[in-house]
């Protein structure tokens, strides 16, 4: 344990006093220490005296250039929680469990490590340890996981890691995109055809579900699935028998499911375009997938492993402050985009805040729906999206106020609706204004917050936040 483990301690506190922290790890006294430790040794964990006020967060990158899997922890007597300015610290523990207490913490975040290894997982972030303990307990056992989560954030890699630790590891791993066949075909895909079956169907044909027995199938993308086909989906998960098209023979399979989607399946069954019976039979557990932009801490090791064959290709400080910055409507799979053109275009240099500058430019040219730099904070692009909405609305009350009262006789308005007055926003804050823009949306669509979101031409995630953010909700 001592050779992963770096403690950065003041001498002169009471922390120093309070346990043997050479039993725990290496201490050191000064950063110049720590660089020389982190340099020379593969860290794992460094614990940090929060009395120590010099390790901030142009130190933590730095440290993390060595290895951007490298934990950083506040110890201390203080129980309270890290603050939004210090999120590049992973945790905090209290000195007042003793050394067996901090001994015990040690041997969890670093098992937690291991298993996020282990599963392929690249990532320091809380979210994605507990996705790592979740396989562990959940992969030994037999029942159907939902994976929920944005394009590109990962969901067959976790469907995998599912599978290879399970007792089907040495069974088939069957994938499908259920939302890149038509219909038609996603049934032969999944069971198989008889010969004559249909039109060009000139012989007899397997399905997914036959080539998984005993293992593992993955079902991508349940949620673009028709009723028909979710009625055998359902069959499938209920008794083990499906019926290949064409034939009047039950067929009996063995296979676990594993679905993913990244859509909300409570509003397709709302919608009634998904059943109700089959969510519940293949969401047993259901695993949620975050997007990258709420586990930016993980950026930094990710590019890291992209670039692992790339030794001589190196990033600034400030492009790598841009790339946290950004959004990454894309995910992980975006990001993975971004590193790879780094490589073909830079093998041995420096990547630069331009190279991210350019980069984001022409992932926004694709976009043509967004009024607004990408470039930005998911707030501050949500906020610059809803007030060039407000603009644009205000220019269209303006010129249908005109036109209408260009052909009424002159005479008193109607109590009973008074237009909204545009000049009224001047010295109105952006807040204000998206406060109102949103009360406003959400009288035009009954509270239909799916559609006010549309409208708004923001995601249905940040506006639930900024509804919370307003006591709207």
């Amino acid at each position: 344990m001592t050779n992963k483990i770096t403690i950065l301690i003041d001498p002169h506190s009471t922390i120093a006093q309070a346990l043997n922290w050479q039993k725990i790890g290496t201490v050191v006294h000064e950063i110049s220490e720590l660089y020389r430790v982190v340099k020379e040794n593969v860290i794992d964990l460094i614990l940090v005296d929060e009395s120590r006020s010099d390790l901030k967060r142009p130190v933590a990158t730095k440290i993390r250039r060595y290895n951007g899997l490298t934990e950083i922890w506040r110890i201390g007597y203080s129980t309270t929680n890290i603050e939004p300015d210090d999120d590049f610290i992973d945790g905090h523990i209290s000195v007042n469990l003793g050394e067996d207490g901090m001994l015990k913490k040690i041997k969890q975040i670093l098992h937690a490590k291991q298993l996020l290894s282990h599963y392929k997982i690249i990532g320091r972030s809380s979210q994605m340890k507990l996705i790592a303990e979740t396989i562990e307990r959940i992969a030994p056992t037999d029942v159907p996981i939902l994976i929920v989560g944005p394009s590109g954030s990962g969901k067959e890699l976790v469907a995998r890691a599912i599978h290879h630790n399970s007792t089907r590891a040495d069974r088939p791993f069957v994938a499908l995109n259920c939302g890149a066949l038509a219909e038609g075909v996603l049934e032969s895909e999944l069971f198989g055809h008889e010969k004559g079956a249909f039109t060009g169907s000139v012989s007899k044909r397997e399905g997914l579900f036959f080539k998984a027995d005993g293992g593992s199938i993955f079902l991508d993308e349940i949620g673009e699935t028709k009723p028909d086909t979710q009625v055998k989906l359902l069959r499938v998960l209920e008794d083990g028998t499906y019926y290949p098209v064409g034939s009047s023979t039950a067929r009996r399979v063995n296979v676990r499911v594993i679905s993913a989607t990244n859509r909300d399946l409570t509003e397709a069954i709302a919608e009634h375009i998904f059943r109700e019976d089959l969510y519940f039979r293949i969401g047993v557990v259901k695993i949620v997938l975050p997007p990258l932009f709420e586990r930016k801490g993980d950026i930094q090791p990710l590019l890291q492993h992209f670039w692992g064959n790339y030794r001589n290709l190196d990033y600034s400080d400030s492009a790598l402050g841009l790339l946290t910055k950004y959004d990454w409507p894309g995910n992980i799979r975006q990001l993975k985009n971004f590193a790879d053109r780094m490589t073909a275009l830079k093998p041995k240099g420096l990547v630069s805040m331009e190279d991210v500058e350019q980069f984001i430019d022409e992932q926004h040219t694709t976009i043509t729906n967004l009024p607004v730099s990408t470039g930005k904070t998911v707030e501050e692009a949500g906020q610059e999206l809803i007030y060039h909405a407000i603009l644009s609305l205000g220019n269209e009350i303006r010129l249908l106020r005109d036109l209408i009262t260009a052909h009424l006789p002159a005479e008193n308005p109607s109590p009973e609706y008074q237009s909204p007055k545009v000049d009224s926003l001047k010295g109105m804050s952006i807040e204000d204004m998206e406060k109102l823009m949103m009360q406003q949306v959400l009288i035009e669509t009954n509270g239909n917050r799916k559609e006010a979101a549309k409208k708004l031409g923001i995601g249905e995630r940040t506006l639930y936040r900024k509804l919370k953010k307003y006591n709207l909700s």
